[in-house]
């Protein structure tokens, strides 16, 4: 069968399907819908025509496209309708999960399958409120128990709406933590004298000295770790050594 026939049954699962269907779902609905018995339709022949229909609908003349996610295909609109959408569905599509839910769910998908009491522990809280608030929009699920605890307590894991939701396939496609912590990382300022005056520090000392060149210190370190004040412009009173000259030396 040719590609441009099963190409519009394609578009039109994936456009009445209630959820993502992955390529495998529509491999299986195709071959069902024709009955083919010999010339089965392959999972190579479909990816084939899902790679034709996401360049079809990638054109400017569709405000909608086709994109994997969730685990499957979808018809999905594009970013830049989003507002006008969002006038038909009023406070419900403006709703935001809580700081607390953001917190737990952000726990749960990098650390599943985690027990309530280590997401409690990592928090610091108790988090059954949140937990619940997750189990009931579906964004988690519970996937078992830990057999290995005391008690064998429940463990959560995100769902496949938590996929849909944030628009990935599998918990692998979530950020690298230390992805995160890199966008973060805020260098260090380094201030120099010049920034709080309109003159260049140099040349200013450079100027009270009477010359171009860097000024001396009139204070130096002798071999014990002293300091020592030299009056301005007198002469050195230490030799290399640290010994005085022997025609600076009391009689």
């Amino acid at each position: 069968m040719e590609l441009s026939q099963i190409i519009p049954h394609i578009e039109v699962l994936i456009f009445a399907s209630e959820k993502p269907l992955s390529s495998l779902d529509v491999v299986e609905l195709i071959n069902n819908t024709f009955g083919f018995l010999e010339e089965r339709v392959t999972l190579d022949q479909v990816e084939s025509a899902l790679d034709g229909i996401r360049e079809k609908y990638n054109s400017e003349f569709y405000p909608f496209e086709v994109k994997q996610s969730g685990g499957g295909w979808q018809f999905l609109t594009k970013a830049a309708f989003h507002t006008t959408i969002a006038q038909l569905n009023g406070d419900k599509f403006l709703k935001r999960l809580s700081t607390a839910a953001l917190e737990t769910l952000a726990i749960i998908a990098y650390k599943q399958p985690i027990t309530k009491g280590e997401i409690e522990a990592i928090r610091g809280v108790n988090s059954d409120y949140s937990i619940q608030k997750l189990l009931e929009k579906e964004l988690i699920l519970i996937s078992g128990r830990n057999e290995n605890m005391p008690g064998k307590p429940l463990v959560y894991s995100t769902s496949r709406s938590f996929m849909d939701y944030f628009g990935i396939n599998t918990p692998a496609d979530l950020p690298k933590i230390r992805e995160v912590l890199a966008d973060q990382i805020v260098e260090a300022t380094v201030i120099k004298p010049e920034d709080f005056t309109d003159h260049n520090v140099a040349d200013a000392i450079a100027e009270d000295t009477g010359n171009d060149t860097e000024p001396s210190s009139n204070i130096t370190v002798n071999e014990d770790g002293e300091l020592i004040v030299k009056p301005q412009d007198a002469p050195d009173t230490e030799s290399p050594s640290g010994e005085t000259p022997p025609e600076q030396q009391p009689e």
